[in-house]
Parts: structure tokens; C-alpha cells; sequence
């Protein structure tokens, strides 16, 4: 217990990020935070990981975050520092990930500072919240204000913290903000006599489950199972009825070919906390024509992309509880729907082409195929951005949701390897698996691989080289043109993870890929498999 009494604002900073609960801080020290992260490690004991560059700290927060279920914390000082965090805090804020950014500021005295910006504007274009510290002696609930708005609003929140601040006193108290979350059963009333009596009437109902039902996975199988109905996932719930026999896995553009068909034969869906966006739905063609039953907590997420048929803004294990609930009240059979299904054909992806592979090259997906069941099964999967992603989606599995970091709400590539480390410290006992691209490790990897080492990271790097940006490559090609500006001599990425501390494959052959396989099974450092492909015979997204 921190004793109440005057104290330095550094200090009460950093002691009241301890007392919300948090162990681990990213960050990247300046003159405007170091004493906090200084004190955070010393005088409170927890953890502080030096980033490389200050977007990296956000992003191995936000990992840190959606992996070990708690809110994530970094830092950062002011001006340029805050700025290099923009295209991470808008991956946070549109994957709903709750963090508290604690970022310096420059004095208020000198408004011609060389570092000064307006940091309200800059935060709030990313679609992250902003929160200003007020005074020395509100510093500790200015904290708590952070942390309780990250928390309900799930987005990362900026604290600025002006430097003047640091080594000022004033009266030390903890102060923490309770979250009220009570969640209550759907009441009686005419949305949940439509919800139910579409369901009960559906011949083919297929239940669908996103993000938002992380939770609930006993009791929407409980009701998959009362209905006889095949259960799907969106991208962010991959993983989450994985056992189940009826699982078809991913719902929409990534689904099987045989998963596509039968989801265009149900006539009900129910969905469970999912966006629906236009690559769950494929622009709208697999709903049309059939009900559809929304439940999420979140009132404004009910008809963002489709309006349903009946809806429901509530809690999704309770409310599946409550539709078997009724169905067995009104003595509602099964509708026989998974009798017809076969569910391991209807999760079989189309295997790699057997046309020849170009020379000192490897098939893409046929490596894959290896490698899923090479690699750790207790793994958490960490995906960067780029063209070659949709295959890893649909190919390689993660446990769980949990166990699954996607960093493409924005769309943006480079990303992967710093949430990686992120997810690597929420779970030091677990290997972490990254698939990444050349040019998103040339523009975020290669600057935090050491950072992995010097860690002693269990990571598995599988960086998929095919000289080229991939998505603009196909952009030239289908139109004929020369594909040149699109592709990169790059240095050998296997040669470079070594020079960095860790141990690097370069894959050209089926005989090397068994090397780097091997290679897995023997790891004591991170690994970093080069699998070299040819630009042209990379399959293409599946969106």
C-alpha cells in the first residue's frame, strides 16, 4: 500500500497505474515520462518493456490487452512521440481494444516549444479518447478517469501529462473507478416473442458468433445443439467452437467452398456480439433472402451494416440460455439441420495446386498446410497485414479467440511483429507464431526483432517473401502492366534475424522447409522461417 502524504506527480502516476490492477507497462522513454516508467519498475515493481519505436509500444499494449483480457498500458513522451503512435491508436480504436496511452506533454509556459502539437486534435482523429490531466493535485483521478473510460468505451485513452507536472507534490490517495457491468436476462416483451418465433420456425437455422461473445461459448452451443444448427465464427472469433463437430469454422468470403454453399441454404441466422460487415456477409449476398436474428450488447452495433429481422440488445450467453429456455417450453423440435452436414468436409480448404512451383521458390499453400501441423498447438497466432493473410486465416488454427491477434482493422500492414511481443509478455508460458509479409516486416518487423531477442521471446516468425507488395502487384498484372515498381530486391530476411540475436531459416525447397521444421522443434531464440515465393503464384485474397 502506497502511503497517502505528499509525493512527487511522477511517482503518484506511476503508483496509481499499479493500484488499477496493471503489472506490465510498454512504453518508449523521453524527458516528458521516464521518471514515471523510472518509478513504475523500482518503486512500484512491476514491469516496464522498452519499445523501439513509440507506435510499437501502443501496439504490444493492444496485443497485451486482447490476449490477457485486462486493459494494456504504454507511454510515450511528447510531440513527435505521439504523433509516430497515430496509426496505432487507430488500430486500437477500431478493434474496440481497451488501452490508456500515458503520454507527456510540453510545458504550457512555453508555447513555442519545438516539440509542442495539439494533442487533443491529434488523438481524437484516430478515433481514440482524449483525457487531460489538470492539475498536480488531480493527477491520481485524472489516472482513474483514463482507465474507467477505456473500460467502458473500449478504445485506447490518451492521458496528456504536462512535463511541468513531474516533479511538483501534492497529497497521495488511491483512487479507482468502479465499472458497473450487470448484466441482466432479455426481458418478457414482443422482441423476444419475434426473436424466438423466427427461430422456432427456421427449417435451416445456422448461429453465427463474434467478438462480442468471446464468453458465451458453452451457451450458443447449448442452443446449437437444441436447434441441430451448424455454428460459424466471424474473423475475430476464429477458434471459438473449434472441437465442436458442427463448427464450419470462418462465416463469410473465408469460409470453405462447401461451408459457402451451405450457408446459402440456411434461412435463419442468429447472431451472436458480430459486426456483420461486407466480408462476413459477402456484401450483403449471404443474408439475403433469410432472417436474421442480431443479439449484441452494444445498441449501436444492432443494424450498422444490415437492419435485422428482430433484435435484441443484450447479453449473448445469457440470452442463448433464454432461447432454450423457450424452445423447450413450447416443446420446439430440432430442425434435423447438422443430420445433413458433414462438418470436417465442410472446414476442408481446396488443397495446393499441383502445378509446378517456380525455382528457389516454395508453394504457398502447400507450405502452409505443412506447417499447421508442424507448429506449436498451444500457440497464439499473431497475423500481420497484406495478400498473403487470407490464406493463413482459413489455414492455420489458433485454440481459441483469446489466442488469435489480428492486426488489420485498419488496414494497415507492419503491425504484426510488435503485437506479437505484446501478446509474447501476456503469455510468457505460450510459443507465439507471427505470419508477416516482406514489405510489413521491412516497414514494422525489422526494427523490433532484437527487441523479441533481447526479450528471449518463444516466437516463431514465418515471413512470407514474395519481393513484392503483393495486393498492388495483382493491381498491375490484372491490368497489364508492368508489375517493376511493385516488387524489392530485399536483403535476406534469414540473414538479418541471425545479424539480430535470433536464429534465421531461408526456405527456397521442400527439403529446406523440413530444415525449418525441424528447425521449430529445436527453437532456443526466435525463430525466423523465410519462405521464398514467386509474386506470381501467391493465391489471391480471399475478400
Amino acid at each position: 500500500m502506497f502511503d497517502a502524504g505528499p509525493t512527487h506527480v511522477h511517482q503518484a502516476i506511476a503508483q496509481a497505474v499499479h493500484d488499477h490492477g496493471i503489472d506490465t507497462m510498454f512504453g518508449l522513454m523521453g524527458d516528458a515520462n521516464l521518471f514515471i516508467a523510472d518509478h513504475f519498475a523500482r518503486g512500484c515493481g512491476g514491469r516496464f518493456v522498452p519499445a523501439a519505436h513509440e507506435g510499437s509500444s501502443v501496439l504490444m499494449a493492444l496485443a497485451y490487452a486482447h490476449v490477457a483480457g485486462k486493459v494494456g498500458v504504454a507511454t510515450v513522451t511528447h510531440g513527435p512521440a505521439l504523433t509516430n503512435c497515430v496509426t496505432a491508436l487507430t488500430e486500437g480504436a477500431r478493434g474496440q481494444i481497451p488501452m490508456v496511452l500515458l503520454a507527456g506533454d510540453t510545458p504550457v509556459a512555453n508555447p513555442r516549444h519545438l516539440q509542442g502539437i495539439d494533442q487533443r486534435a491529434v488523438v481524437l482523429s484516430t478515433g481514440a479518447g482524449f483525457e487531460q490531466m489538470r492539475s498536480p493535485e488531480l493527477a491520481v483521478r485524472d489516472v482513474a478517469r483514463a482507465f474507467y473510460r477505456a473500460k467502458v468505451e473500449r478504445r485506447p485513452i490518451v492521458l496528456n501529462m504536462p512535463a511541468e507536472f513531474m516533479w511538483q507534490e501534492a497529497p497521495y490517495e488511491p483512487y479507482v473507478l468502479s465499472v458497473f457491468e450487470t448484466r441482466s436476462f432479455v426481458p418478457e416483451g414482443e422482441a423476444l416473442d419475434e426473436a424466438i418465433g423466427m427461430i422456432a420456425s427456421a427449417r435451416r437455422p445456422m448461429i453465427l458468433a463474434g467478438a462480442g461473445a468471446y464468453d458465451a461459448r458453452e451457451q450458443i452451443i447449448r442452443l446449437a445443439d437444441r436447434l441441430e444448427a451448424p455454428l460459424a465464427t466471424t474473423l475475430k472469433a476464429k477458434g471459438l467452437f473449434r472441437g465442436h463437430p458442427h463448427d464450419i469454422d470462418i462465416f463469410g468470403t473465408l469460409s470453405t467452398p462447401a461451408a459457402y454453399d451451405v450457408i446459402g441454404k440456411s434461412d435463419c441466422i442468429i447472431s451472436f456480439g458480430a459486426s456483420l460487415h461486407e466480408f462476413t456477409t459477402d456484401r450483403g449476398k449471404l443474408l439475403a433472402g433469410k432472417r436474421l436474428v442480431q443479439i449484441d450488447s452494444d445498441r449501436s452495433a444492432i443494424g450498422r451494416t444490415l437492419h435485422p429481422d428482430a433484435a435484441l440488445i443484450a447479453d449473448a450467453g445469457l440470452t442463448a440460455d433464454n432461447f432454450v429456455h423457450w424452445l423447450d417450453e413450447a416443446e420446439i423440435p430440432g430442425s434435423r439441420f447438422t443430420a445433413e452436414l458433414n462438418g470436417e468436409e465442410l472446414r476442408r480448404h481446396p488443397p495446393a495446386r499441383v502445378n509446378k512451383t517456380p525455382e528457389a521458390s516454395v508453394n504457398y499453400v502447400a507450405a502452409l498446410e505443412r506447417l499447421e501441423e508442424a507448429l506449436p498447438k498451444d500457440r497464439i497466432l499473431v497475423t500481420d497485414g497484406g495478400r498473403f493473410m487470407t490464406e493463413v486465416w482459413c489455414r492455420i488454427s489458433a485454440p481459441d479467440p483469446r489466442s488469435f491477434v489480428v492486426t488489420a482493422n485498419f488496414g494497415s500492414i507492419g503491425l504484426g511483429l510488435q503485437e506479437a511481443i505484446g501478446a509474447a509478455v501476456a503469455a510468457p508460458d505460450r510459443p507465439v507464431v507471427l505470419f508477416s509479409g516482406d514489405g510489413g516486416f521491412m516497414m514494422g518487423g525489422l526494427g523490433e526483432f532484437n527487441t523479441a531477442v533481447r526479450l528471449k521471446q518463444d516466437m516463431v516468425v514465418i515471413l512470407c517473401n514474395d519481393s513484392a507488395y503483393g495486393a498492388e502487384h495483382i493491381q498491375f498484372i490484372d491490368r497489364k502492366m508492368d508489375p517493376g515498381l511493385t516488387q524489392f530486391d530485399w536483403p535476406c530476411f534469414a540473414e538479418v534475424a541471425t545479424s539480430l540475436g535470433g536464429k534465421g531459416i531461408l526456405v527456397r525447397s521442400d527439403d529446406e522447409l523440413q530444415a525449418a521444421i525441424d528447425a521449430i522443434e529445436t527453437r532456443d531464440r526466435p525463430l525466423l522461417i523465410e519462405l521464398r515465393l514467386d509474386p506470381n503464384d501467391v493465391p489471391r485474397m480471399r475478400i
